[in-house]
């Protein structure tokens, strides 16, 4: 159990990386519905002006990422609330590490969200030109998707949110390797 919710304290922070409201929206849905147990002080998120807070900015961040340029500006303001959403729902897993200081939790939720936060933010710029915009809507939809679907493994299936990880990792260093190449390919010539 105590593995669970590490994984699932991993999990979403990590998704909060790419969207903070969107693990933040689930926790409080399923911290108010009593399917998961929000220790105190974090069980204020199950609270409805929360619950409502977070569906708005949620609808602001989903529409505000799919506009090229406007997604970048995003991404800046989103430096200080992704990690900061990652910390809370890193240190709002009850019993991740029992007998140590919740600074610390709050501290490696942090940091893991603005790990992913940062990659996102870098990467998202070299998006914007490569595909002269085009493509920032459909990578938004992927970075909200693959929120989505990081929150809920790592709630409800610990062990296969490893697997997704481990997955979307290699894909993302497949795609790296790839960029790298044709970068390799365009100076040669």
């Amino acid at each position: 159990m105590a593995l669970a919710n590490i994984v699932s304290a991993f999990g979403l922070a990590g998704a909060a990386g790419l969207n903070a409201y969107i693990p933040l929206l689930i926790v409080a849905i399923l911290g108010r519905a009593e399917v998961i147990k929000l220790s105190e002080p974090f069980d204020v998120l199950t609270s409805w002006w929360v619950i409502g807070a977070l569906i708005i900015l949620l609808v602001i961040e989903v529409v505000v990422d799919k506009v090229p340029g406007v997604d970048h500006i995003n991404d800046v303001i989103q430096t200080i609330v992704r990690p900061t959403a990652g910390a809370i729902l890193f240190a709002a897993n009850s019993g991740i590490i029992e007998n140590a200081s919740p600074a610390l939790a709050l501290v490696v939720g942090l940091v893991l969200a603005f790990g992913v936060h940062a990659g996102k933010a870098v990467a998202r710029p070299v998006v914007n030109a490569t595909t002269m915009g085009v493509g920032a809507p459909a990578v938004s939809v992927l970075e909200d998707v693959t929120s989505v679907v990081a929150s809920l493994l790592a709630i409800f299936a610990p062990l296969l949110f490893v697997i997704f990880a481990v997955v979307i990792v290699y894909l993302f260093i497949r795609l790296y390797r790839r960029i790298q190449h044709h970068r390799a390919a365009r100076s040669m010539l």
